[in-house]
């Protein structure tokens, strides 16, 4: 089995080829100058590590060359990860509800093609890796195929899985969901909701509804709230995800398709704004390529330093 370090290293190669190829060349037996420091910003920028988290690695390289002019590109690597680690202190989600009775409820939340139904599956797979167990609620019954998309996934993984036609009601689905998750006695619910756009009013309604539907059960529920974004989309999802909070009131992030894009730096501003904790990260396309967010592994992997 992979590494963790490895998993974010491979689901993080093209956003790494961009910053620690950078590092290594910039400081092959050069000093560092104006337009060593400019093609870093850029590599920064490309990365969509923002202004504020740009300035402050490259003003923190500046300083270290001021005192040593023989500089080396992994040391530069170091400072730059240091500042990440810096950055993201507080931003690991952790699944910990030992206090919470089961079934805990999951709801993924978020736009058509963020990949919000494979990260149901996925998760699933993970608890169930772990030793825990999840029932899985179809309850995007809005986007044709979609509950199809998810039975095949649970078929495959072995899953539970509790599911209506194209056009039901999503919030009764939920409701049949939890019932089905208590009496099988199942520690979680993870429920699938409909992508919707924020400007939706009619779809932000019925995220609405699940809720209090939801909370006839149990009236902690849902005990998280979790935006699915899709990392290539970089800082653009930003908005997104202020205006799912507003509306709905999230309690974290999922993070997926970094290994597709060279933006995996979007973490970071994403962070940043919203201060809202990162559970997990989508880093292939595999079950297991599903990982829980990782600062010491993502910074690592970003400027490729060894473990």
């Amino acid at each position: 089995m992979l590494s963790l370090l490895r998993k974010f290293r491979d689901g993080l190669t093209k956003t790494a080829r961009g910053i620690a190829d950078k590092t290594r060349e910039l400081f092959a037996g050069r000093p560092l100058d104006a337009s060593s420091i400019e093609a870093l910003e850029e590599a920064l920028y490309t990365a969509d590590f923002g202004v504020a988290t740009t300035a402050e690695i490259l003003d923190e390289i500046r300083r270290a060359h001021q005192k040593d002019r023989e500089l080396k590109g992994q040391e530069a690597a170091a400072i730059g990860a240091a500042v990440l680690r810096r950055v993201l202190a507080g931003s690991e989600g952790r699944l910990d509800d030992a206090a919470a009775p089961p079934p805990r409820v999951i709801c993924l939340i978020g736009v058509n093609g963020s990949g919000k139904t494979t990260t149901a599956a996925k998760l699933g797979w993970m608890l169930k890796e772990d030793g825990r167990s999840a029932t899985l609620a179809a309850c995007d019954t809005f986007r044709a195929a979609a509950v199809e998309q998810l039975r095949t996934w649970t078929e495959r993984l072995d899953l539970d899985l509790v599911a209506s036609q194209t056009g039901a009601d999503a919030a009764a689905v939920a409701f049949d969901a939890w019932k089905a998750a208590k009496s099988r006695g199942r520690d979680y619910l993870i429920v699938d909701t409909a992508g919707r756009l924020h400007t939706k009013d009619n779809l932000m309604g019925e995220l609405a509804k699940i809720r209090r539907v939801l909370q006839k059960h149990d009236p902690t529920a849902p005990h998280h709230a979790w935006l699915v974004v899709d990392g290539s989309l970089g800082t653009n999802s930003i908005e997104q995800a202020r205006v799912f909070h507003k509306s709905f009131g999230l309690t974290g992030l999922v993070v997926t398709k970094l290994d597709g894009t060279s933006r995996g730096g979007a973490i970071v501003g994403i962070w940043r704004e919203l201060r809202l904790p990162i559970y997990f990260v989508g880093l292939g396309e595999q079950a297991g390529d599903l990982q829980p967010f990782s600062v010491d592994n993502y910074v690592k992997a970003v400027f490729g330093l060894a473990d």
